[in-house]
């Protein structure tokens, strides 16, 4: 009878035990069932152990059992050692990326995003497979936060959920959820290109945690940079910000008579005509009230700003930057395109390191220290530079008693607040307009600079002032056809016979 008991203990004891580690491991979901079955698996084990030990005494002392079950602890003891290694190493994965352009790694500004998800957020691909680079892609997301969540719905199957919730059109379109908001991105189609890219779903992110509209009113009607789709307009600029939620529109003040109340952050960019002094004294105005300007200021141009730069303590030189220390040259650009890696410290700059930014037809800035004003540079030039007075000499040279020598400071970003109650006001100056325009603005950390510049100005959290993510840089190389055909006789016939001729002479000399 005790050996009948002993052996159904041990029989519905591994029955249960296995049955409770298959259900939890298929479900993903250890709730009463499985954890039901271990437990009660565990218990008759045990008792079957117990009674075992009870029943042969003398048995447990033999030499064999000993050594038996010292090998069964050690065999145990490297499984649970080999499974903490494993469990540690997918809680706390480590990943190398290689590439020149960190391809498979997030930007710093997409993973501040991610991590600073209060709340979940879904991405939703209404097609029937996904391309495995999106899907490591949206991983790579995942990894920053649990917030982040995606999955891929087939909109003929699931009809109700592509049709009533999201009204899916075609395959292939990607959805996002945040909260009650719905946005959706794109439409996938990798034979003609159309594919998920960083940049795209973390301006969609940034865009749909926006719970307020932010506009941003540029100036016209004094010679500023058109937000057309010319040379030296902002039509870059002007897309990159619709990209991140903001509404972009054009301001002529002189005919408007006054800047309009949804107003977060305005714009004067490359003005080479005098304002009215009565626009002036609108925008001066604004900014008491905790406005937010932005000045992109070329040299040798005069706005007729000086009632507002005084105010701010501010200094406008019109000499022209010049950076003799040749790194231009590798990209070539001239000694007036001045090549920035150093910053100062300050939300807009914080994650830029040693990374670069070009600043062609540039002028340097200063600042009067003013009470209740706080002003951090933002961009500075090497030691190299200077700012040339004299530009009709065709060999330009530094001279002590007219030039300034660098650094020299490009971009401030200044902050105002009168007392405890009011509304801080900000201003941010840059000595260039032409970093901001079509062409230059994809220019390295250009457009970071403008970009996280107005997101500061704005108001927006600054954790998410950081470097944007980049596309990939194409690196696609296009043979012509007798290159080809080189290539190709090279790989297929002239390497092998060169390989088959040294074995044979190889063998020859052996023999």
């Amino acid at each position: 009878m005790k050996k009948i008991l002993d052996k159904l203990c041990l029989f519905f004891g591994l029955i249960f035990a296995v049955a409770g580690l298959v259900v939890g491991l298929i479900t993903n979901q250890w709730s009463w069932l499985p954890l039901g079955f271990l437990i009660v698996g565990t218990i008759l084990i045990t008792v079957w152990f117990g009674l075992m030990i009870r029943s042969n005494r003398s048995f447990w002392h033999q030499r064999g059992m000993q050594v038996g079950t010292n090998a069964l602890i050690a065999t145990t003891a490297i499984f649970l050692i080999i499974g903490l290694i494993n469990f540690i190493a997918i809680r706390n994965s480590f990943r190398f990326d290689l590439t020149e352009n960190k391809i498979f790694t997030l930007s710093p500004q997409t993973q501040a995003i991610v991590q600073n998800l209060s709340q979940p957020l879904k991405v939703w691909i209404f097609d029937r497979n996904v391309d495995p680079e999106i899907e490591s892609l949206l991983q790579n997301y995942r990894r920053y936060s649990q917030n982040f969540q995606f999955e891929v719905v087939d909109p003929e199957i699931n009809i109700q959920l592509a049709k009533g919730k999201f009204n899916v059109q075609s395959p292939g379109e990607v959805y996002l959820e945040y909260g009650n908001k719905k946005q959706r991105i794109q439409t996938l189609d990798p034979r003609s290109g159309n594919v998920l890219t960083e940049v795209q779903l973390t301006n969609a992110i940034e865009k749909i945690k926006r719970d307020r509209a932010l506009t941003i009113y540029f100036f016209q009607g004094h010679g500023e940079a058109p937000l057309k789709d010319i040379e030296g307009g902002l039509s870059q600029a002007v897309q990159s910000l619709e990209n991140r939620g903001y509404q972009v529109q054009p301001l002529t003040l002189a005919t408007s008579g006054k800047i309009p109340e949804n107003t977060n952050v305005i714009a004067i960019a490359g003005a080479n005509r005098k304002l009215f002094p009565a626009e002036v004294k609108i925008i001066q105005e604004y900014l008491n009230n905790g406005g937010n300007l932005l000045l992109m200021l070329p040299p040798e141009t005069d706005p007729g700003l000086t009632p507002i730069l005084d105010d701010w303590g501010i200094q406008l030189d019109s000499r022209l930057v010049i950076d003799a220390s040749g790194a231009g040259n590798i990209l070539g650009l001239g000694p007036a395109a001045p090549i920035i890696n150093n910053y100062g410290e300050h939300p807009i700059t914080k994650d830029f390191g040693q990374d670069i930014a070009i600043f062609p037809e540039s002028r340097p800035l200063k600042i009067v220290p003013k009470e209740g004003i706080t002003a951090t540079p933002l961009v500075i030039t090497n030691e190299q530079s200077w700012a040339e007075s004299d530009l009709s000499n065709q060999q330009l040279q530094f001279d002590s008693a007219t030039d300034i020598k660098g650094p020299l400071d490009l971009a401030f970003a200044l902050s105002r607040k009168e007392n405890a109650q009011s509304k801080e006001s900000r201003l941010v100056i840059f000595g260039s307009s032409t970093f901001a325009t079509n062409g230059w603005l994809q220019q390295q950390l250009n457009s970071d600079l403008l970009l996280n510049s107005i997101n500061w100005l704005a108001g927006e959290d600054e954790q998410t002032l950081s470097i944007s993510a980049k596309e990939p840089t194409n690196r696609r190389i296009n043979l012509a056809p007798l290159q080809a055909r080189i290539i190709s006789l090279m790989a297929l016939f002239i390497m092998p016979m060169i390989a088959l001729g040294m074995a044979i002479f190889t063998w020859w000399r052996r023999r």
